[in-house]
Formats: structure tokens, C-alpha cells, sequence
């Protein structure tokens, strides 16, 4: 279970996992595909790739 801000209803939802369709792993992170309680097709990228794409360095 995780939560999720769904760009079509635009709610902040508990996402269980039976609604997640389909799990695929890229260069960019896992992608997981899952349905929103609206019924929208909804995206998250998650894991250790998605984490080290996210880093932000600062320059002083």
C-alpha cells in the first residue's frame, strides 16, 4: 500500500495492491502502473534509480 496524488481527480489516495496493473523495471526506477479510485490509469516511479534521479546538488 503507499499513497498517491492523482493527476485526473486531483485527491491524495491510498493505492492498495490490488489495483496496481502492471510493474516494469528501467533505467529511470521501477514504474508501477495502478488505477486510481476515480478509475483513472495513473504512473509512479519508484526504487533506487528514481531515488538517485531525484538528488539535487547545490553549488555554493
Amino acid at each position: 500500500m503507499f499513497d498517491h496524488h492523482c493527476t485526473s481527480c486531483d485527491k491524495r489516495e491510498l493505492i492498495f495492491p490490488s489495483q496496481v496493473t502492471s510493474m516494469t523495471n528501467t533505467d529511470h526506477g521501477i514504474v508501477v502502473a495502478f488505477t486510481c479510485w476515480c478509475g483513472a490509469d495513473q504512473t509512479m516511479t519508484t526504487g533506487r534509480a528514481a531515488a538517485q534521479a531525484r538528488e539535487v546538488t547545490l553549488a555554493a
